[in-house]
């Protein structure tokens, strides 16, 4: 069997303007990036905006675990079989990151016969945007600290500098520096920081900006530090709007490139769903809602991370109404909720798949909430049995929820008919009646208690004393008023990633609090979340290569 990698390398792509042209994309809406990427032009966002919308799928997962899910592998298979029963669809997807591409997790373009082509680039530099986002957040910290260098008109306190550095590459050594070590013209010596690239603020306000001016306004809007009267000092006091806008021009416009079966797909925007809101871009997701009829999206991790903050904060804050949900899982998987190690997986074991379909059960009662028809998907796997598929069969059917098999990852988008015409069925059988789980009007630490013990069943939320005084100093700046975008380990339904399965008796631990007053919600950490990940003994660096002729081996 082909690795994911030779399998992509052996497609045979079209030419993206040929893609393109099957959604009444000229080529003059087209910003060519070579064959087979192309920008969306802002001409053709604005020509295509009074256009009616197509229905929104949203495809999530059940928590993930070693045995992994799919949930891109789906999300890709199901727009290629949209694509076989001739419907007019298009994904609409976020950008992997560099981190986890070196990291632990490889790359981040599907599987099998279910991925996005070019992989090699799309897990690469792609167009670039990542690197335009790291350039514009590192100029507003060089902005700050040349600031505080040239006298510090803003009377900025340096011991209340928010502001971070960041870098698209999991470095734990820069998670806690030191800056302007040496002489005095080197600065102002005090303890600075990195995070990941895709959990800045800027990386969120470009996947929740409009247009260049709703852009900048939100860059104006961010909190860089706050000065000794604690007052927020802004990047438009900074007077660094205008470079970073500059910097994102290009970054902010939607990316598009192919399925291996030629579905367009527009990948735009990576913020990571543990530390970040988990979605990709606004403008792409709404941009394809008025070329496609169909438009399939995902959100990070499982739906207590990913698809509470993509109904939570990306619905809510763009507008946007899900029809209906597709909630990944795999049998491995809920084996593994169950308490079978990675390596007995592949035996039938109907006790803990029993034992663990609590995870499954849980993410669908969570859906049930926000009042979007479900269906419940299997990515099946060689090894799977009858016997656990009619169990799971039943068990959904008892939930209420829509079931099919999904065999993308071997099949592609043959491998994904029962699932289209499930979802199909449900969208004409079952109207959405989407509502978000809160109300913008509830306090900061009512919301987070909501999420914590509706969302991911806990018995309420304990808050350290700083946190707890973030939480007022807040409020009382005016910003109660916006959603909460909580950091929490993905791989549990509590801040605790080795409680698996549907815990119980447990409280989440709230150990800090900051807004991203440009993005427009209020960042909320958990547990031992890092928003600078590390890389493992064994990082998946150690295995890419590129051969004399150019060719790229080990990228998943």
């Amino acid at each position: 069997m082909k690795t994911d990698i030779q399998i992509a390398q052996d497609a045979n792509m079209q030419h993206i303007k040929d893609v393109a042209a099957r959604y009444g994309i000229t080529e003059d809406d087209l910003e060519l990036y070579g064959r087979y990427k192309a920008k969306l032009s802002d001409s053709l966002i604005e020509k295509t905006k009074d256009k009616e919308d197509g229905k929104l799928i949203l495809v999530t997962a059940i928590n993930p675990t070693p045995a992994g899910e799919g949930k891109t592998t789906t999300s890709i298979g199901l727009a290629q079989a949209f694509g076989r029963l001739d419907k007019n669809c298009l994904l609409a997807l976020r950008e992997p990151s560099l981190g986890p591409c070196f990291g632990i997790k490889g790359g981040a373009a599907g599987g099998g016969y279910s991925q996005v082509v070019p992989m090699e680039d799309l897990n690469l530099h792609f167009t670039g945007d990542f690197h335009a986002i790291t350039s514009a957040n590192n100029l507003l910290a060089a902005l700050l600290d040349n600031h505080i260098q040239q006298g510090n008109a803003l009377n900025i306190d340096t011991r209340q500098i928010v502001w971070k550095r960041c870098m698209d590459m999991n470095d734990r050594s820069l998670r806690n520096i030191v800056v302007g070590l040496g002489a005095k013209s080197d600065g102002f010596v005090r303890e600075d920081h990195f995070v990941i690239t895709v959990a800045t603020e800027i990386m969120a306000i470009l996947c929740l900006s409009s247009d260049m001016a709703d852009l900048k306004k939100r860059l104006g809007n961010i909190i860089a530090a706050y000065n000794y009267d604690g007052e927020p000092v802004t990047a438009a006091q900074l007077q660094a709007v205008g470079a970073m806008a500059a910097l994102l021009k290009d970054a902010l416009k939607p990316n598009l490139i192919q399925t291996l079966e030629h579905t367009g797909a527009i990948v735009h925007g990576g913020p990571f769903a543990n530390i970040a809101h988990g979605c990709n871009s606004v403008r792409a997701t709404k941009t394809a809602l008025k070329i496609a009829d169909y438009v399939i999206t995902e959100a990070g991790f499982g739906a207590d991370l990913g698809a509470e903050k993509f109904f939570d904060i990306k619905c809510r804050k763009a507008g946007l109404k899900p029809d209906a949900v597709v909630l990944v899982a795999t049998v491995r998987a809920l084996k593994y909720n169950g308490g079978v190690p990675k390596n007995s997986l592949s035996e039938e074991n109907l006790d803990a798949l029993k034992k663990g379909i609590c995870n499954l059960e849980k993410h669908i009662e969570n859906l049930q909430k926000y009042r979007v028809p479900i269906v419940v998907t299997l990515n099946s796997f060689l090894t799977d049995t009858p016997a656990e598929y009619e169990y799971i069969r039943s068990f959904c059917q008892e939930k209420g929820c829509e079931f099919a098999l999904s065999r993308v990852w071997e099949k592609g988008g043959e491998g994904g008919i029962e699932l289209a015409q499930k979802v199909l069925q449900t969208l004409e059988e079952k109207p959405s009646d989407f509502q978000p789980l809160y109300p913008d009007e509830m306090p900061l630490k009512e919301k987070i208690r909501t999420i914590a013990t509706e969302i991911y069943g806990a018995d309420g939320i304990t808050c350290t004393p700083a946190a707890e005084k973030t939480l007022a100093k807040l409020t009382e700046l005016g910003f109660g008023n916006l959603p909460v975008c909580i950091a929490k380990t993905q791989y549990s339904l509590s801040d605790d990633q080795y409680k698996l399965g549907r815990p119980s008796g447990f409280t989440v631990n709230v150990r800090d609090v900051y807004v991203s007053a440009g993005a427009g919600f209020v960042v909320v950490l958990t547990g031992a979340i890092m928003t600078m990940p590390g890389l493992s003994k064994s990082p998946a660096a150690y295995g890419i290569d590129v051969n004399d002729n150019g060719r790229i081996t080990g990228l998943f």
